[in-house]
């Protein structure tokens, strides 16, 4: 879930057009950013649990997943396109249906996921040093320690990463191709004959349930979004960047997990805590555990960084527009941090840790992809709205086959939810840990919009809003 931070931090949060902008990013630049979402430890985990329980059936709720995750890409561009000055869901959104599904998106899509997701990817750096390293450091020294060396950084606007990131995202994809191609060619292979679909039906309820699991590998291609402006061709290349990156990265997992299932039992995938610790070494040995601990720091540092910079940014936007606390406005007067949104952010990526420990990262990993899910789906419901609304507006991409992609998205995507627990016993931790954190921000949102805003929960605003900031 890494992207090039760099340019988008302003135009995330739906801020004014930047000034002196330069169409300097073309579509390798893009591409870089849509796939850097593999940059992600919790990716590497969960697609290996998957292909341990259904072994090469995986490849079906894969394939479900890339197909919902082109329907995103689809609504995504052309509301991005349609709206160039506005780079968030949250302004897509509060033209379409109005302000409460606005702040909701939002805080489902983002700042919910990093609630969840962040603190997962913390946790997995922990658990994988301690088991290369073991008794080096005290148990959660180094998710604490690298949570609060990224918050100082962000705090005194120290971006280390920001111009690393397409590479970064460029080697771990090469890392999780080289580990997927050694194992197919490693002498110790199992042979491909040798798997089965046995005990799994690939066409029953369990596809949904991993697809809700597949997905995950997914979510993320939209920050090429807010790059419009700063984009050559943008009609051409927001479109072909989320739908070339989200091809590679579906033919790179499929890769990855197709190599584990030859070198590593099923079971061992589907049960163990660290499936990749699993892969890295059966394919490389003792070199696979020090490429492994590289590729999770860096992973996870360059994710937390990425979060840490632009979420806040997130916030601060959408307290200019007075869809948040106005203490989110603060920002330094020595570096120019949104130092409040960056300690908010820091301290709910944090929590999860203090309270719910190693055992819960499937939970968190699968509650931060219902929360994305929420907000996808309400993409699809903007787009359908905004073609009803204003059918005269320019698109200068508009999705195929429309409504279809859309209508596949919102029934995918709510059946995926429904199914998103991958064992009885999780199913009541992971919707009561999803729905009382998107209840709690449902009920300040409501009271927001009502007591402070003064406006309707559901009332559209006018889309010159968004469109011309400056005179609406």
């Amino acid at each position: 879930m890494t992207q090039d931070i760099s340019v988008p931090l302003q135009g995330a949060a739906a801020a004014p057009r930047l000034k002196g902008a330069r169409k300097a990013l073309g579509l390798g630049s893009l591409l870089a950013v849509a796939i850097g979402l593999v940059v992600s430890q919790g990716v590497m985990v969960i697609m290996l649990q998957g292909a341990g329980i259904a072994g090469l059936g995986f490849i079906v709720p894969l394939g479900l997943a890339y197909l919902l995750a082109l329907s995103y890409a689809f609504s995504f561009s052309e509301l991005a396109l349609m709206i160039p000055r506005a780079g968030s869901l949250s302004s897509y959104t509060e033209v379409a249906i109005g302000q409460f599904p606005a702040i909701l998106a939002t805080f489902s899509g983002y700042i919910v996921v990093a609630m969840f997701a962040l603190s997962a990817e913390l946790l997995l750096l922990d658990l994988i040093i301690e088991k290369v390293y073991p008794g080096a450091l005290p148990s959660m020294t180094v998710a604490y320690g690298v949570l609060g060396l990224f918050t100082v950084l962000n705090l005194l606007n120290i971006d280390i990463f920001a111009r690393l990131q397409s590479v970064l995202a460029l080697v771990m994809v090469v890392v999780l191709l080289l580990l997927g191609f050694s194992a197919v060619a490693h002498e110790n292979a199992a042979p491909i004959a040798s798997l089965s679909l046995e005990g799994w039906n690939p066409m029953g309820l369990g596809v949904m349930t991993l697809t809700a699991l597949a997905i995950w590998g997914f979510v993320g291609a939209e920050f090429v979004c807010p790059l419009v402006e700063e984009s050559r061709r943008p009609e051409r290349n927001i479109p072909r960047s989320m739908i070339i990156g989200l091809s590679v990265i579906f033919v790179t997992i499929s890769l990855y997990c197709l190599g584990a299932l030859l070198m590593v039992p099923q079971a061992e995938l589907a049960s163990n805590g660290l499936p990749h610790y699993l892969f890295a070494t059966a394919v490389f040995g003792e070199t696979g555990q020090l490429l492994l601990v590289t590729a999770a720091i860096t992973a996870t540092c360059s994710t937390l960084n990425t979060s840490l910079a632009a979420i806040p940014r997130m916030l601060s936007g959408m307290a200019e527009n007075g869809q948040a606390f106005p203490c989110f406005k603060r920002l330094s007067a020595r570096t120019g941090a949104p130092w409040v949104a960056v300690l908010f952010v820091a301290a709910i990526t944090g929590l999860p840790i203090l309270l719910m420990g190693v055992d819960s990262i499937n939970l968190l990993l699968i509650a931060a992809a219902l929360a994305w899910l929420l907000a996808y789906i309400i993409v699809h419901v903007d787009v359908i709205v905004l073609r009803m609304r204003y059918p005269q507006l320019a698109r200068p991409f508009r999705t195929p086959f429309y409504p279809l992609p859309q209508v596949f998205g919102i029934a995918g995507m709510l059946y995926a939810c429904w199914y998103a627990s991958p064992s009885p016993e999780l199913t009541t931790q992971i919707f009561t840990s999803a729905g009382v954190v998107l209840g709690i921000v449902s009920l300040i949102a409501v009271l927001w919009i009502k007591c402070v805003m003064r406006k309707p929960l559901f009332s559209p605003e006018p889309i010159d809003k968004v469109l011309n900031p400056n005179q609406a």
